[in-house]
């Protein structure tokens, strides 16, 4: 099979049909074998449905049905577990990405021998809030990915080879890093290509507002300080913690040996416990006590937990 389309979606009724004639017309026209993936993230309107009936007239839909709603990660996950193309693409449900994409999308992984290309949408149809803070995620992005040829992290329309979308975890909220994902997984080979944004034609956008901005920036956090010490962290923690407690002990150490000095010379000098240092010594002495055992239980436990990708699915077709 040439290509899988993975379409995550969330009450997304009027745009459903429309979005799979338009992506038939394009593989039909360009003679690929495809399949198209629609991953139903809990919608509470007629989605479901609607990819039933799609399923039923054509052998190539597939629909995975979530009983609550999970998020976007999660439904990337489970699409990708199930995408048996050899170019994976992804692509949202609301026709802001244009199918006219998949085939340039296509030969970019198959002949320009790219692992993986995210969109760019330069020109965008989409509120300040929801711009501004895009563009405050992709600098940070790059700077901490190392990625510097992306200026779009989460754009929902990109292209993968198969073994990409098969050796990455995508959990929680990490949609928006995929890129960082796939280069942390060993595959570097990662280009962009600008893509047409068209305005949202039904509904309204489910992922507005600020929380995005906050969200983003712990993820991406957490994505940092687990691909650097996810696998070591010990070695953060454990030089912190004796770090820590080292200064804290020296700090001690003096003003302990200070008062010796003064009493074995006669010096009057007031008491231990009335310096403010001797409680700040005592205070970095068990912080950093308390950061070495952190560092130590957490190589033992392991970030990885089986729970972690375990979502409820309620049908397949």
């Amino acid at each position: 099979m040439d290509i899988s389309v993975v379409i995550p979606l969330f009450n997304e009724e009027e745009s459903i049909s429309e979005l799979y004639e338009w992506i038939e017309t394009v593989m039909n026209k360009n003679d690929f074998s495809y399949e198209v993936i629609f991953v139903n993230d809990g919608s509470t309107d007629h989605s479901w449905n609607i990819i039933e009936q799609l399923a039923g007239k054509h052998e190539c839909v597939h629909g995975i049905k979530f009983r609550r709603n999970y998020g976007k990660s999660p439904a990337l996950y489970c699409g990708f577990a199930s995408a048996k193309g050899d170019v994976v693409i992804t692509m949202d449900a609301d026709l802001q990405d244009s199918p006219d994409e998949i085939p340039e999308l296509y030969h970019m992984i198959i002949d320009g021998g790219y692992d993986m290309v995210s969109g760019y949408k330069m020109k965008r149809y989409d509120p300040l809030s929801k711009t501004l803070p895009t563009k405050l995620f992709n600098a940070t992005a790059r700077a901490i990915s190392g990625i510097k040829n992306l200026h779009d992290f989460n754009c929902g329309l990109k292209a993968y080879r198969n073994e990409v979308v098969k050796n990455i975890e995508v959990y929680g909220e990490m949609h928006r890093y995929i890129p960082y994902l796939a280069k942390n997984a060993g595959f570097t080979n990662i280009g962009e290509k600008v893509v047409h944004h068209q305005p949202r034609k039904y509904g309204k956008s489910k992922f507005m507002g600020w929380n995005r901005f906050f969200n983003g920036y712990l993820d991406l956090l957490t994505l940092w300080f687990l691909s650097s010490f996810g696998k070591k962290p010990m070695h953060v923690f454990g030089f912190l913690g004796t770090l820590m407690f080292i200064i804290g002990f020296v700090a001690a150490f003096t003003i302990g040996a200070g008062k010796v000095y003064a009493l074995a010379n006669g010096i009057p000098q007031r008491l231990v416990t009335d310096s403010p240092y001797f409680y700040i010594s005592l205070t970095m002495m068990i912080l950093g006590t308390q950061l070495f055992l952190a560092g130590f239980i957490a190589d033992l436990v392991s970030r990885s937990s089986t729970q972690r990708n375990d979502y409820q699915i309620e049908k397949t077709i």
